[in-house]
């Protein structure tokens, strides 16, 4: 196979980008209980004209300026449903359903974050204890602790921007990865600086916290997950799977990265995060989700302040081993959390790889959640979509709080 453009290659980098554990902890800003969250996802109708009109407009003027085949979202205020609808087609002839399956990416990084943190608040683990002490055979580690894992300040190389593996990915796409193959990646190289004292994100980090979580619970991370953040949540179409297979309906995608556009919906994405975590979602589900992980509603006030900033503003500057395109800066505006992204009081995150590009963003003050997931037609320009029309809708319906960009 031919090189790979680089365009291809930093998409797939971009993949920015999870016992008694059914016992609720203390809520720290616990938005409305909606009962929208028992039905069916189903598209609400085409609003006649306030605020759900805007929302529609800007999904249809992104999807016809961004040549996307499809474009699901949801918008809630107060867990109530502001406007959910799918445009354009899954497959030729196929038409987008709001409950049509889609892959959810570091979405579940923020269920990892959440997870880590729920066992903090019961006291089942410090955020300062160290990795080792659970993974003592694990290379590269010492100084290494849980906290940092979930806040990617361990100063371990992210394998996914290691030479080759990009090729690798793209010349195999239905390969399936260890973890063990993935974490080697990173840990048998130097690590970018010493844990805690700068930031860079690495997909490694969420590998070893899953495996880290595993053993210190005895409990599998998806197993885990479910007990923790998708149950307490109601995230009854969220759910891992060990192999490619997503469940029906399903929210087909379609790419250009290898330089011809095809299919990619079934492509292995093992390699993403940690197994258990590799998960398939709605866009229902989504939007519920911004709303319970960000809103800290499972965590106490102690743990949701430590979502919110594990000690990252601050963190962030080039280095000799650590470029500025690596070591992003984090600032009070815009920084990563724990298993987050916090954007000018938003709390976020935005998965792409493999054709499917999503968001969900959540802004506590107005109790505002956002959920946009989308794919490409072959005249799309790729990238982020999903949170650009996010971004979008966020100038619109909270104009003095815009969502920015993290690097």
């Amino acid at each position: 196979m031919s090189p790979l453009p680089r365009t291809a290659l930093l998409r797939l980098a971009a993949v920015t980008a999870l016992l008694a554990l059914s016992v609720p902890a203390a809520t720290a800003a616990t938005p409305a209980t909606s009962d929208a969250a028992s039905r069916p996802c189903a598209g609400s109708p085409r609003p006649s004209g306030g605020p759900a009109l805007d929302v529609v407009r800007i999904a249809e003027q992104a999807k016809a300026e961004l040549h996307l085949k499809s474009v699901l979202l949801r918008v809630t205020e107060d867990g109530h449903e502001l406007v959910t609808t799918a445009l354009g087609e899954s497959m030729t002839g196929v038409p987008a359903e709001p409950a049509m399956h889609f892959r959810n990416g570091n979405i579940a990084i923020s269920y990892l974050g959440t997870a880590l943190l729920r066992l903090a608040d019961r006291g089942r683990v410090d955020l300062d204890d160290p990795v080792t002490r659970w993974l003592p055979d694990l290379r590269n580690a010492d100084g290494i602790t849980l906290g940092m894992l979930g806040a990617s300040t361990t100063g371990l190389v992210d394998y996914v921007k290691v030479p080759g593996f990009g090729q690798s990915v793209y010349a195999d796409p239905f390969r399936q990865w260890t973890a063990d193959e993935l974490v080697n990646l990173s840990t048998s190289r130097d690590r970018l600086y010493d844990p805690g004292t700068n930031w860079s994100y690495s997909h490694a980090n969420f590998v070893i916290l899953g495996e880290a979580l595993e053993k210190i619970t005895g409990i599998r991370t998806d197993q885990l997950i479910q007990q923790l953040v998708l149950d307490p949540l109601a995230l009854h179409e969220t759910r891992n799977s060990y192999t490619p297979d997503i469940p029906t309906p399903v929210l087909h995608a379609f790419t250009a990265e290898r330089g011809t556009y095809e299919e990619s919906t079934f492509w292995n994405p093992s390699w993403t995060t940690a197994p258990g975590a590799v998960e398939t979602t709605d866009i229902c589900d989504l939007a519920r989700s911004a709303a319970g992980i960000g809103s800290g509603e499972l965590l106490s006030p102690a743990g949701y302040r430590k979502l919110l900033d594990p000690g990252t503003v601050g963190l962030g500057h080039p280095t000799a081993k650590c470029p500025a395109d690596i070591c992003l800066p984090n600032t009070e505006a815009t920084h990563y959390g724990m298993g987050v992204v916090v954007l000018n009081g938003w709390i976020a995150q935005h998965p792409l790889f493999f054709g499917y590009s999503a968001a969900q963003a959540y802004l506590p003050c107005d109790h505002l959640a956002i959920a946009v997931a989308t794919t490409e037609d072959p005249g799309s320009p790729g990238g982020h979509t999903a949170h650009l029309i996010t971004q979008r809708i966020a100038a619109a319906l909270a104009p003095g709080q815009p969502i920015p960009d993290f690097g």
